[in-house]
């Protein structure tokens, strides 16, 4: 599990897979100079709850990977994370898209 920290008292730990997906959107809206909202919801084990968080290019933001290996990146997922971002509720983790949807995942080296 790795940790998307938004400055120093605000982080949420998201699985290594789903970090990477969400790194490349929310990197690419940045590059654009694109402010956007980004929530969650926190497991029962922390209380429940949701949060949000508004991102924008002039706050720091930090991506922490507990494995040493990118993941293999899914384009599908990663077009329906854009499309989440490009709402007015903004960003959130969707599901990744079941096998067979017309999309395959990529290696980062690719």
């Amino acid at each position: 599990m790795g940790q998307l920290i938004f400055d120093s008292s605000t982080r949420t730990t998201i699985d290594d897979r789903a970090l990477a997906h969400l790194q490349i959107v929310m990197l690419n809206k940045l590059r654009r100079r694109e402010s956007f909202a980004f929530s969650w919801k926190y497991p029962a084990s922390e209380g429940d709850g949701r949060s949000t968080v508004w991102v924008a290019p002039e706050l720091p933001l930090h991506f922490r990977f507990s494995g040493s290996r990118p993941p293999a990146i899914n384009p599908a997922w990663v077009d329906l994370l854009m499309d989440s971002a490009n709402t007015g509720s903004g960003l959130h983790l969707v599901p990744e898209p079941a096998p067979g949807t017309g999309s395959h995942a990529v290696s980062p080296d690719e």
